[in-house]
């Protein structure tokens, strides 16, 4: 199977733990674009989704799917994302996308966060894949400095605003051993608005696709 099938097959699978009359978060990239895709043939079963960015946004509205404003619901059932890199305690790394405010946000707001990922997502160690931080802008370069005393080596996103009119740093060459610790002590830096580490609060379960079928991970 091609990465692109396995994430259709993980988008799809999802769409098992979406229950009628539920409100639906939803979040950002092409695996949850497929999961977007499947929630459409039952979007008259639900009561509303949440979305993370105005991308989902466009594609939910383009099918018909209501979506409702974040300060207007006071929980929701599940949320459905994918992750840049997922270890074996549910803890990612999320803002390839440059949505990790607003996905931080619904997560948050959700009883449940089903994870949605091929399989070359899991990793042992966070941290390969460059760590996103979303900055207000006039404090990039002092967050690059205390970025790189923590070890990493922080790249402006050149190009990128995100949804919230910020820029990103992405940090490279930081192996995460203490995920909780290094998400507590990245938005603690004035002018970080969150870091894309979804660590002390992480997926409580993860749908892998694999080249064997869709593999279902619950957190420990």
């Amino acid at each position: 199977m091609t990465q692109d099938e396995l994430k259709k097959a993980v988008g799809w699978s999802a769409l098992k733990f979406v229950k009628p009359d539920s409100l639906v978060g939803v979040g950002t990239g092409s695996t949850a674009a497929h999961f977007i895709d499947a929630l459409a043939t039952m979007k008259d079963q639900i009561k509303g989704t949440v979305s993370s960015s105005e991308a989902s946004t466009q594609k939910l509205k383009s099918y018909g799917i209501p979506v409702l404003d974040c300060n207007d619901v006071d929980s929701l059932d599940i949320y459905v994302d994918g992750a840049d890199e997922i270890n074996h305690n549910m803890q990612m790394i999320k803002g390839g996308g440059a949505a990790l405010t607003r996905e931080k946000i619904v997560s948050a707001l959700a009883k449940q966060f089903i994870c949605i990922v091929d399989e070359s997502k899991v990793v042992d160690v966070l941290g390969k894949f460059p760590l996103p931080v979303e900055v207000i802008p006039m404090a990039r370069s002092y967050v690059a400095r205390e970025l790189f005393k923590l070890g990493g080596k922080p790249i402006y996103r050149q190009g990128v605003i995100t949804d919230n009119g910020n820029v990103i740093l992405d940090v490279h060459d930081l192996v995460i051993a203490k995920p909780m610790e290094l998400e507590d002590r990245i938005n603690s830096i004035p002018g970080v608005v969150t870091v894309g580490l979804f660590a002390n609060k992480g997926a409580d379960i993860a749908l892998v696709g694999t080249s064997s079928g869709v593999k279902e991970v619950t957190k420990k």
